[in-house]
């Protein structure tokens, strides 16, 4: 078995709360060696982001949170004030040996420390260096800080996502969980591979510019195609697909299920199993388009006959007729799916507050070098003397460091 795509990759990881440490952790699981940054005392924001904490053994207050844990696994910790000249000047030590620098601070903040792209470029020409930002940075809103939320609204995410118009609760809504941050972290994770790939070929380091604003503008896809065709936004539609019709979530006798009917061989199906095979050649339904133009009529007379059965009957008997159905679950149905379990979703770490600690395995599968090993997010600061004395620092400028608290 080969070693890791990214052993020998060393990064030097200055990002926090998401985006940024999402990117640097996908990059850790395929063997990069991540150096994440910190703040003495704090740490990265995220372990100020609230419950539920991992239960420290002696009772005590850390800063061990779910926040945190989601996005920092196999990286080292290492404490800095960045602020300091002692520390922007650790901070270009260990520069000097990466092969990528990755920060999110708002732009222009680094430069005043000497740690912006010129500068670390200065001291290592080959480095890629790579800025995840709300913004970008470059246009107007380049000095401004941003937010998963705040960007959802501001690139039209919340405005094609909620309840139908007309239906109560309509109006613009956030998708649950911040989506433009992971969106965001994997464009900045493909950009840093692009330029390594680049830099293998010529030598050539870069700056890699990845925003979330430009994300969740790209990842609108054929939304926002739609408006560049026609010029029309389109409309919210709650939990109606978007292509094939009909396709929604319908309420059973004990739950719910969601379907997409994604073409006309599969609408013919779902009308058999509904008992309605004469839906099949109504003039108004029997090709998608006709069905779309028609979507109210259609997706009310499948309301009704959905409601006839529970969830298990409908989802084993469209099964069969090979239509794409699936319960609505949560996040306890989700891990004790057998499914879930045969992939391996959940993986156990060792942590020092909790031996089998869960988190959640990379998303990608390998034939020939797999993601093996997953190492606990680390303790803040776990790592500051390992690393600093890699980099020729001896015990006593350490233990000097740490006594004026610049580590």
């Amino acid at each position: 078995m080969s070693a890791l795509p990214l052993t020998g990759i060393k990064i030097l990881d200055l990002t926090r709360v998401l985006a940024g440490p999402l990117s640097a952790q996908m990059l850790a699981d395929l063997g990069a060696e991540v150096i994440k940054i910190e703040r003495p005392g704090g740490g990265d924001d995220a372990r100020a982001f609230g419950p539920p904490y991992l239960k420290d053994p002696e009772g005590k207050a850390n800063n061990n949170n779910s926040f945190y844990l989601c996005a920092n696994r196999n990286k080292k910790s290492v404490t800095v004030n960045i602020a300091s000249p002692e520390g922007q000047q650790i901070i270009r030590d260990i520069a000097k040996g990466c092969d990528v620098f990755m920060e999110n601070y708002k732009v222009g903040d680094l430069k005043r420390y000497g740690l912006d792209y010129e500068s670390i470029k200065a001291i290592n020409p080959s480095i890629i260096y790579a800025s995840v930002t709300g913004f970008g940075q470059t246009g107007p809103y380049a000095p401004r800080a941003g937010y998963d939320a705040i960007l959802q609204a501001m690139g039209g995410l919340m405005s094609v996502t909620g309840h139908l118009d007309g239906e109560p609760g309509a109006g613009p809504m956030k998708v649950g969980p911040s989506i433009v941050d992971y969106m965001t972290g994997m464009n900045s994770s493909i950009g840093i591979l692009a330029a390594l790939y680049h830099r293998k070929a010529t030598g050539e380091g870069q700056h890699v510019d990845v925003c979330l604003f430009d994300t969740v503008i790209a990842s609108l896809s054929h939304y926002a195609q739609i408006f560049l065709v026609n010029g029309v936004t389109p409309p919210r539609r709650g939990t109606w697909g978007n292509g094939g019709m009909p396709a929604g979530v319908f309420r059973c006798t004990d739950g719910e299920l969601m379907l997409v009917v994604g073409n006309d061989g599969q609408f013919a199906r779902t009308c058999e199993v509904l008992g309605r095979p004469e839906l099949a050649s109504d003039p108004k339904f029997i090709k998608n388009n006709d069905r779309v133009v028609h979507g109210k009529e259609i997706m009310a007379i499948f309301a009704g006959l959905f409601l006839q059965k529970p969830v298990a009957h409908w989802l084993d008997e469209l099964e069969k007729a090979g239509v794409p159905s699936g319960p609505i679950n949560d996040f306890s149905q989700v891990f004790n799916d057998p499914h879930v379990q045969s992939r391996g979703m959940r993986v156990k770490v060792n942590h020092p507050f909790e031996p089998d600690l869960s988190l959640i395995r990379n998303a990608i599968t390998f034939s020939g070098t797999p993601v093996k090993e997953y190492r606990a997010p680390p303790l803040l600061g776990a790592n500051t003397s390992e690393v600093l004395a890699g980099i020729g620092y001896d015990e006593a400028k350490v233990a000097g460091l740490k006594e004026r608290k610049v580590i």
